[in-house]
This record gives C-alpha cells, sequence and structure tokens, in this order.
C-alpha cells in the first residue's frame, strides 16, 4: 500500500503532492505549506514546488479528504488590497454584513488575502483550484491570475461587489455612482454653484468614472461646460484617500480662480481636504461647500459635519451572499445580472450656497 496516497488522501487521476515534494527535493510537508500558506516557505523553495507542480500539472486538492464528510461551507471574501483604507468603515462594515449573512445561511467567511501580491494571488487561486472553499466575493477589484490560472476558469460561483463586471460574466452587486453624484451635484448647481473642484481616485478607476461622468452630466444639464469643474488626484488608489485630499488642498491653494464647491470621491479624502484648507483660513461652507462619498459613520463627527453620500454597505452585501448562495444551489449557470442598490445623501453642514 502506498502510505503517502493514505496520508495525502488524493484522487489518484492526477500528480499527487508526494510526486511534486519528489521532484522539488522536499519533504511532503514543506509542499503543503507552499501551497496552502506560501508565507511559510522561503521564496527559493517556494519556486522550485511551484515549478514541480505545472511541471505535474498537479492542483492542490484540499477537500480530497473531507467529500467523505461533506463539501466545504467556507467563503473567501477577496480584497481590493490592504486593510488600510483610513477613516473610512466601508470594509468593516462590508465584511459584517457579508458574515451576518453567511452563518445566516450555514457557511463561513474567511478573508483570502490582506495584500494583491503575487504570493496572495497565488494563495488565492491554490484555494479556488484545491477545493477549500465553496463560493467567492470579490470586492471593488479586479480577478486574480497568476501563471495562465484565473479565478474566473475555477469553476467556483462567484459574486462580484462594488464592481459591475456583470459583462464578463460574473454576478455583480453596485450601487448607483453616477447618478447618485449627478443629484448631489444638480443640488449644488441649484444651490447657485458655478465653479468646481473634483478630488479625483485612480485615473480609469470603474468608481473614478462613473462618479466624474456624474458631474458631468449635471453640468451639461445645467448648460455648463466641463471646464467648470477642475481636477486633482488621479494617481494614488482609493486606500491612500488622506494623501490624496492634502495634495489636492495643495493644488486648490495654487488656483486663481477658486472653486466655491468641492466634490470628494471618498470621505477620506474630504476628510483631510477640509482639515487643510481650513488651516489657511477657508471656512467650510462660508467659503467653499464639500461633499464626499461612502457614508463613513465618522463624518457626522467632523468640524464641520460632512454631507456625504451613503453607499448601501449592509443592504449591499446581504444581496452579494444571496446572489452566492442561489449559484451555489444551481445546477446550471444563470445569466450574469446586474443588482442596482441606490445611494441615498446624509445632509451635513458642509454645505451651502455660494458667497455672492
Amino acid at each position: 500500500m502506498n502510505k503517502n496516497k493514505d496520508v495525502v488522501g488524493e484522487e489518484s487521476s492526477g500528480a499527487l503532492m508526494a510526486d511534486v515534494a519528489r521532484l522539488a527535493g522536499v519533504a511532503i510537508s514543506t509542499v503543503s505549506r507552499a501551497l496552502a500558506n506560501p508565507g511559510r516557505v522561503n521564496e527559493k523553495t517556494r519556486a522550485k514546488i511551484n515549478a514541480a507542480a505545472r511541471q505535474l500539472g498537479y492542483t492542490p486538492n484540499a477537500m480530497a479528504r473531507g467529500l467523505r464528510v461533506g463539501k466545504s461551507n467556507i467563503i473567501m471574501i477577496i480584497l481590493p488590497g490592504s486593510l488600510y483604507y483610513g477613516a473610512s468603515q466601508i470594509i468593516p462594515q462590508v465584511l459584517q454584513s457579508i458574515n451576518k449573512s453567511l452563518i445566516q445561511g450555514g457557511y463561513n467567511l474567511m478573508i483570502a488575502n490582506l495584500d494583491r501580491d503575487e504570493i496572495s494571488e497565488r494563495h488565492i487561486l491554490d484555494l479556488a483550484f484545491g477545493g477549500s472553499v465553496r463560493g467567492a466575493i470579490i470586492l471593488s477589484s479586479k480577478l486574480p491570475e497568476v501563471d495562465g490560472r484565473s479565478l474566473a476558469n475555477s469553476g467556483l460561483p462567484i459574486v462580484s461587489m462594488l464592481l459591475d463586471m456583470s459583462d464578463a460574466g460574473l454576478q455583480s452587486v453596485i450601487t448607483n455612482d453616477r447618478e447618485a453624484v449627478r443629484d448631489v451635484t444638480a443640488e449644488l448647481i441649484r444651490l447657485g454653484h458655478r465653479r468646481f473642484f473634483y478630488l479625483a481616485g485612480p485615473e480609469g478607476n470603474y468608481h473614478d468614472v462613473e462618479r466624474y461622468g456624474g458631474v458631468l452630466e449635471a453640468l451639461e444639464a445645467a448648460g455648463l461646460s466641463e471646464g467648470s469643474v477642475r481636477r486633482s488626484g488621479g494617481h494614488l488608489d482609493y486606500q491612500h484617500g488622506f494623501d490624496i485630499g492634502v495634495q489636492a488642498a495643495d493644488d486648490f491653494a495654487m488656483l486663481t480662480e477658486k472653486p466655491t464647491a468641492v466634490i470628494a470621491t471618498s470621505d477620506d479624502m474630504a476628510i483631510s481636504f477640509v482639515s487643510r484648507v481650513q488651516r489657511r483660513g477657508v471656512r467650510i461652507p462660508g467659503d467653499l461647500s464639500v461633499v464626499s462619498f461612502d457614508g463613513s459613520p465618522v463624518c457626522e463627527f467632523c468640524s464641520p459635519p460632512l454631507s456625504t453620500i451613503k453607499q448601501p454597505v449592509e443592504e449591499m452585501g446581504r444581496a452579494a451572499v444571496d446572489l452566492l448562495l442561489d449559484a451555489i444551489g444551481q445546477t446550471q449557470t444563470t445569466a450574469a445580472v446586474r443588482t442596482v442598490i441606490r445611494s441615498s445623501l446624509i445632509p451635513g453642514e458642509s454645505i451651502a450656497a455660494p458667497k455672492s
């Protein structure tokens, strides 16, 4: 009897972990650690193991033993990157909502990554292809792809949240970014504002495209040109919202003709921007109105309390879980749908009519 087969418990149809270990010249336990938790194995050894696995066509199957007792009840969530989101409460709120809904459905949530480097991407794919998880929710980011493997080809049910990927065949739960920003811009125009300052996320990012599109639609409807809005930012990810706001304050100070209203595409941007311009004597909202996006609870405690567009992250989390569990229960693939849950403005004290 082959003891390795008994210990590892893998299907005989593919290359076994023991074969990978022999080819790489390492112990089976080292292969297991490298594939399940890459950070615990040094880079040189990990490279040998990955090369051997590719040569043998080996995909880790962590569920082979578990098939005797049932399928995995673990759902992984894939974050856009570091959990550092400044003062924003969006990520914790999303995780709380999804976790609560999954527990009610008999599933457990696993955070699959705390970064989006190659090691993390490989780990996510190993979990997906190895059968360790039952489904995935990907938050506001692209699908992991490493060495020709893509999460899209793992066979897992996947739901995209906060990023519309329905055209790529993924169930997507999003909010009405464009419409929400268009409406708040229209309200600023109604109050008399004609010169705007827009604090941008990374250029080409889905959220930034949609939100800036909303600004332009409101300007066009009011007979104003795109020249009515000045942009700051466009280079840093949303995780660096505080830095974007600080730079925007410097950019604002350089403008000869000052805008009277600021539209920030995250609360973090607005918070740091307001803090910096107030130090320079700018009064909010006396000299400058400010509105932001996200709806973080901290906005209520800013000075003055910020007007912010609240993303319905709790409702979106529940909707994402419902779609995922439905997909898990389906015997056939259903057409991808886009579920839109509306955001709404939380009025603060940072908006007023411009000075005459």
